[in-house]
């Protein structure tokens, strides 16, 4: 409950309490003004007693009531008790001066908190018979016109009082409605917020999986590498040894050690570039279209074969997952493309398209037919599948086309999910 709440509640509370008091006062002024001087003691004695009689049982009521912020109180027995008492007393007092029914106007205050279900209508009625004959011209009637103001008065009375009885009966039920529907919001929002930090957790732990998968992966590219490249250079090594401990003649010896020392030093080169590529450290100080513009620079000169970088769009700073998996798809399409493609020609385009981020790599080579993948991929490949994984793993996809003989396009799609720190 807020604090205006509070205050209104006090409010009527107070109305509740002290109103019957000066409506009793009210209607004294005037009765002892228009009293006829002439009246015999015993109608003052009678009038005085059911003065007293009344300011006793309001301080009796009084004293009932609850003393807390909200003295608003649910019907009883008690409060029935009160309620016909005073009734009783007002009838009697306005009986004695129709000024007095001020205070029978107070059972219009004060009847659905003192009287329980549909006595609550009565008591309304009741109070309406006492405040319609004062109206009348005070009771007892003397004629038959008097009979028939009362009943026009009790009806217009009566039928006011249900109707406003009607309309704050809905309110209040509204106003219970409203709360309950305030506290359903509020467990509502507290689940929402209980589900918002489970959700944040979860988020963690698949961050967490992420990272333990991006290893594997790493496991998996570095056993790739090492089995097409170091290991294939090894056994050319060992071949080319063998053919020189059987060599004939020094020349030919030598022809066949030179071979093994270049197979040396290029294996050699392909094991310093899977340490190097083991981490992105090119992402260390540069931003992705850095990173990438360099890789493009550095496999033109390890190959010879004319490469370009483009960005298009607005470049923004990309969260570090997502720059290291567009990354590394790159560094492996690049690496394919040098090992099985031959191409003259390769273009590499970073696209910034409002929500997503697309890489290209396209070159001119040899091509392939996608559909025999799976195949190569069974017999020890790890290439395509490992892009595969590392752009399904941020929720994005890639695709491959490619012909024997009409080259090959990748294509990387993933959100764009930026870097807030």
């Amino acid at each position: 409950m807020t604090a205006l709440d509070t205050q209104i509640e006090r409010r009527w509370g107070q109305l509740h309490t002290w109103g019957p008091y000066g409506l009793l006062g009210i209607g004294l002024v005037p009765a002892l003004a228009t009293a006829d001087p002439h009246a015999g003691p015993a109608k003052w004695y009678t009038a005085w007693a059911l003065l007293g009689t009344a300011v006793a049982l309001q301080l009796w009521w009084h004293s009932t009531r609850p003393s807390g912020p909200d003295r608003r109180r649910t019907p009883s027995r008690a409060g029935a008790a009160y309620y016909i008492l005073r009734w009783a007393l007002a009838f009697a007092l306005t009986w004695l001066n129709p000024f007095f029914a001020f205070y029978a106007a107070a059972g219009y205050m004060d009847a659905d908190e003192t009287l329980p279900g549909r006595w609550h209508r009565l008591g309304l009625f009741a109070s309406a018979v006492t405040v319609a004959g004062a109206q009348a011209g005070g009771m007892p009637f003397g004629s038959a016109v008097q009979w028939i103001v009362f009943v026009a008065l009790l009806a217009a009375n009566s039928g006011l009082q249900m109707v406003v009885a009607h309309l704050t009966e809905q309110e209040t039920r509204r106003s219970r409605e409203r709360t309950e529907t305030i506290a359903e919001l509020e467990r509502t929002n507290t689940a929402l917020q209980q589900a918002l930090d489970e959700n944040a957790a979860l988020h963690a732990q698949l961050l967490v999986q992420a990272r333990e998968a991006g290893v594997a992966d790493e496991r998996r590219r570095l056993a790739a590498e090492i089995h097409d490249t170091i290991a294939q250079g090894l056994t050319g090594i060992i071949a080319q040894l063998q053919v020189v401990a059987n060599a004939p003649d020094l020349d030919t010896a030598r022809v066949h050690l030179e071979r093994a020392s270049g197979l040396a030093r290029h294996s050699l080169g392909e094991a310093r570039r899977s340490v190097h590529n083991l981490a992105p450290v090119a992402l260390a100080a540069d931003g992705l279209p850095e990173a990438l513009k360099k890789t493009v620079a550095e496999w033109r000169e390890r190959t010879a074969v004319r490469a370009e970088f483009t960005v298009t769009g607005t470049t923004e700073q990309l969260h570090e997952e997502v720059s290291a998996t567009l990354l590394r798809i790159a560094q492996e399409a690049l690496s394919n493309a040098a090992r099985h493609a031959r191409p003259t020609r390769v273009g590499v385009t970073l696209s910034f398209m409002g929500d997503e981020v697309t890489l290209d790599i396209r070159d001119d080579g040899t091509g392939f037919d996608p559909a025999a993948v799976p195949e190569r991929t069974r017999s020890g490949g790890f290439g395509l599948d490992g892009m595969r994984a590392r752009a399904e793993r941020i929720a994005g996809s890639l695709t491959v086309e490619s012909e024997p003989g009409h080259g090959t396009a990748v294509s990387a799609r993933v959100p764009l999910v930026r870097d807030d720190r």
